[in-house]
């Protein structure tokens, strides 16, 4: 069996999106306020129940990607979970850069983060792929 040291950047992918959907899964129980306020408010129902659902399957599909039988599976599984939660983070950065007390590094980070999705989904559907 090889160690995580030894895999190449293109094999690693599924341990960083692994990790990735592990820590911010987590998070979404951890720290639900934050989530809550990202989930658009043209959703029906509690902003709450997203946040968990979404938590939920970021943690399945840290798992799928982690298992070496369901792998592939779970690289089509970021990828659409990557698409997916997209609006939210679209509705973050119409929040953030509408306030006026968020910081100017701060609305550039929101920014800058929508078009990181892209390597995301990318990295997803290789390991998908593979």
């Amino acid at each position: 069996m090889r160690s995580v040291a030894h895999e190449t950047p293109r094999r690693r992918a599924h341990t960083y999106l692994s990790g990735l959907l592990f820590v911010v899964g987590v998070l979404h129980f951890v720290a639900p306020k934050l989530f809550d306020g990202i989930v658009p408010k043209q959703l029906p129902g509690e902003p709450r129940a997203y946040t968990y659902g979404s938590g939920v399957a970021e943690l399945g599909v840290a798992t799928a990607l982690a298992v070496p039988k369901t792998r592939r599976f779970g690289g089509w599984l970021a990828a659409g979970l990557f698409v997916a939660v997209f609006p939210a983070n679209v509705q973050m950065t119409v929040d953030v850069l509408g306030n006026p007390k968020s910081s100017p590094a701060f609305k550039a980070g929101v920014v800058a983060r929508l078009p990181l999705q892209i390597p995301l989904i990318v990295a997803a559907l290789r390991v998908a792929r593979r």
